[in-house]
């Protein structure tokens, strides 16, 4: 049986008192998370006191992005060392707000896929399509697009030390979620396609969904065969509402 991992992404929000008191309370209800595992990624900046907030519980903690780069004339940028070495796990790559508003490209996000992996850090990929990508019937063709740059670079075996997530774009931060069945579909897709290089490596992959995940429909998305937990954007904020999540995910 697959591991389940939830995973909270901060984005730009937080102060030093509101995730403390977050933190607190992610705490005190991760008992009760019997077999899914948990992860916070901050902002940057708060990596290093989060995660000696985490220290002895079994919550994780994560960077919500990483240079493709491992050391040099980066300005701005944070190598995957220097997030190893402030106690992260996980990083994320790829995210659809990376994409968009900030321009990476597929061959860029491999590239990041690649340096989190050579820092020892577990890279989780992001994918999904935008919502004219939708309705025009190119999920499949988008979202393969985004898998090939990382299995050219990296090629299949290095999903064995991975995560991915799909998140349609079109339902982050919007309200709107994919039904059950709509991202049931993309994530076997996703399985197939990796499948087809190595069926190994891709049965054990933990394939995340993420897309305005709440307490509410966790536990109807969780169950469906090929989603293996989730990334989570507003919910994860709110303790009592991440821990729900997390424990639909048991």
């Amino acid at each position: 049986m697959r591991a389940r991992l939830v995973a909270g992404n901060w984005k730009l929000n937080g102060s030093l008192e509101s995730i403390r008191s977050l933190m607190d309370g992610i705490k005190k209800g991760a008992g009760a998370v019997k077999s899914a595992r948990i992860a916070v990624c901050p902002p940057a900046v708060y990596i290093p006191e989060v995660a000696t907030l985490a220290a002895g519980t079994a919550i994780a903690v994560g960077s919500q992005n990483i240079c493709d780069q491992d050391a040099g004339a980066f300005t701005g940028e944070i190598a995957g060392s220097m997030l190893k070495e402030f106690g992260c796990k996980y990083a994320i790559v790829g995210h659809s707000e990376r994409r968009s508003l900030y321009g990476e490209s597929d061959e860029l996000v491999a590239k990041r896929f690649a340096a989190a992996r050579r820092a020892g850090l577990i890279p989780i990929l992001c994918v999904g399509e935008l919502l004219e990508e939708r309705e025009q019937g190119i999920t499949e063709t988008v979202v393969g697009r985004q898998l090939d740059a990382v299995l050219a670079l990296e090629g299949i075996e290095a999903f064995a030390d991975a995560v991915v997530a799909y998140e349609p774009v079109w339902a982050i931060g919007t309200g709107r979620t994919a039904s059950p069945e709509q991202a049931q579909e993309v994530h076997a897709f996703i399985r197939t396609k990796l499948a087809k290089d190595n069926a190994q490596v891709a049965e054990k992959l933990i394939i995340q969904y993420g897309g305005s995940v709440k307490a509410a429909n966790a536990a109807e998305l969780f169950s469906q065969p090929d989603i293996d937990g989730g990334l989570i954007g507003g919910a994860a904020l709110d303790a009592d509402e991440f821990l729900a999540i997390c424990r639909a995910a048991d």
